[in-house]
């Protein structure tokens, strides 16, 4: 009997166990088959035989800010399957409330602001049960504070992830112009529609150029002919917005914002008292996580408690330093977890006057290269060994470098300093020349009869540089 009831329950085990790794398999192969789907959209368009810097081609005026978006039917984003978007904020300036169709990255490039992501189902943990000294005498007594989820105070050189489908907002409370640099992986597995741009707006009435593609711009310019407004709120019938929010029907075509003009970066009448910790709170808060982070295996982060931004900018927390040439960080998944979910990471650069970064190829991403500050000389060459670009490139400006293209970067008189955003949430490099180098890496007798050289000139290509992949300059230079 003993015997036999073992054996069910042995049987039950076995039963249950192959049920969950059937799971398991399928939801690893329905994201493969994802993944793969992705892929086979824009490799086709990868075909490249010249690079160009790109400039933004759109650019949509807001009361509070300006918005400028890189034409995303170009080869070279259409070879990286991704958008590129740059908001300008002015003081006050307000992001309203969106989410987008893809993850993205996005890349504080000078200024101070909050940014705020809802993440559904997640508690409001910030709450306020006293009034506000700003609260009006008549409202006081309706409402003794607010509660809303986490909100996040960033700066310059901070890079904020964003998963796709998630709203967030951002809110200028600097003194100075805020400017961001976002980009969005539309190639991403993430991404169940297709490869147009595409941003939903919860408040306001923005432009139809905020969105995707020339021919869904006009297509949705015939569609708004017929209705005002032009957020997810004004498709919806106003009786059946205010039976759902228990509100009345004049507040509900207020959702609608059917006349409302300001665009989506708008003014806020007065200074944000959202709730919040103060900065030097949030920043030990940021440093004890990071420490827990290191000791942790990486279940300790709930999808609730998520950090979502790791400054990159800060010469403190450099990868590589060469006090001659200059410094590159990175933001991967190992140090902001999130990114494993996003697959995607970034690489901030600073080059000094006439520093080299060495010949690399990315092992497995594509590198989109925002210039943030001053200027350099970019030569990429693809696999036939075509230099498919060779030209200066300064503040401002875009270049898509594809995978395993090669690569070098040289600062002007004025050095040179750039964010890299990687379609991959691990991207490496394989430098060709340099300590840590695939030319130090093979046998002098490879390379004496790969390039017909004596054993004294394979020595020297393997080791004259001692540095690992930023060099400084022996030569002169010329102006760029």
């Amino acid at each position: 009997m003993a015997y036999s009831s073992l054996l069910s329950v042995s049987f039950c085990v076995l039963l249950l166990f192959s049920s969950c790794y059937a799971q398991i398999e399928q939801v690893t192969a329905r994201q493969h088959q994802q993944q793969r789907r992705g892929l086979e959209r824009f490799q086709s368009q990868c075909q490249l035989q010249n690079l160009n810097v790109l400039q933004p081609n759109r650019k949509i005026k807001s009361e509070a800010g300006t918005t400028e978006i890189w034409d995303q039917s170009q080869e070279e984003l259409q070879c990286a399957g991704v958008v590129v978007v740059r908001h300008k904020f002015e003081q006050r300036g307000l992001l309203l409330p969106s989410f987008n169709n893809a993850p993205q990255l996005m890349y504080i490039v000078q200024g101070r602001g909050i940014h705020g992501a809802a993440f559904p189902g997640c508690p409001e943990t910030f709450q306020s049960t006293q009034q506000s000294q700003h609260q009006r005498p008549a409202e006081r007594g309706q409402q003794s504070g607010d509660e809303h989820q986490k909100v996040r105070e960033f700066r310059e050189g901070d890079v904020i992830a964003l998963p796709a489908g998630v709203s967030h907002w951002i809110y200028n409370n600097g003194q100075s112009q805020l400017v961001l640099v976002s980009l969005v992986d539309q190639s991403n597995y993430a991404n169940q529609l297709d490869s147009n741009y595409r941003k939903f707006f919860l408040a306001g009435n923005p432009q139809e150029d905020v969105q995707g593609s020339q021919q869904d711009r006009e297509s949705e310019r015939e569609e708004r002919r017929e209705r005002r407004g032009n957020n997810i709120f004004s498709g919806l019938d106003e009786r059946t917005l205010a039976d759902a929010f228990n509100i009345d029907t004049q507040l509900a075509k207020k959702l609608q914002s059917q006349d409302d003009k300001r665009g989506i970066i708008v003014r806020a009448k007065e200074d944000f008292q959202v709730v919040r910790p103060g900065r030097q709170q949030e920043e030990e808060y940021e440093h004890e996580e990071r420490r827990r982070e290191s000791r942790d295996n990486g279940l300790e982060e709930t999808f609730c408690t998520m950090r979502l931004k790791h400054n990159i900018a800060d010469p403190k927390r450099a990868d590589i330093y060469n006090p001659r040439a200059g410094r590159i960080s990175t933001v991967n998944n190992y140090n902001l977890p999130i990114l494993n979910s996003l697959r995607l990471s970034a690489e901030h650069g600073t080059l000094y006057r006439n520093g080299i970064y060495a010949p690399h190829w990315n092992i497995n991403a594509h590198s989109i290269v925002y210039v943030t500050r001053g200027s350099g000389r970019c030569q990429i060459v693809d696999n036939n060994g075509n230099q498919v670009f060779n030209d200066r490139v300064q503040e401002g400006q875009l270049l898509v470098v594809p995978q395993n293209f090669a690569v070098v970067k040289q600062a002007s008189s004025e050095g040179f300093e750039w964010i890299a955003f990687k379609t991959n949430e691990n991207a490496k490099i394989s430098p060709l020349a340099g300590r840590t180098s695939v030319t130090r890496a093979i046998p002098e007798e490879v390379l004496m009869n790969s390039f017909r050289i004596s054993r004294e000139e394979a020595r020297k290509l393997k080791f004259n540089r001692q540095e690992t992949s930023l060099l400084q300059s022996t030569k002169s230079q010329r102006e760029y």
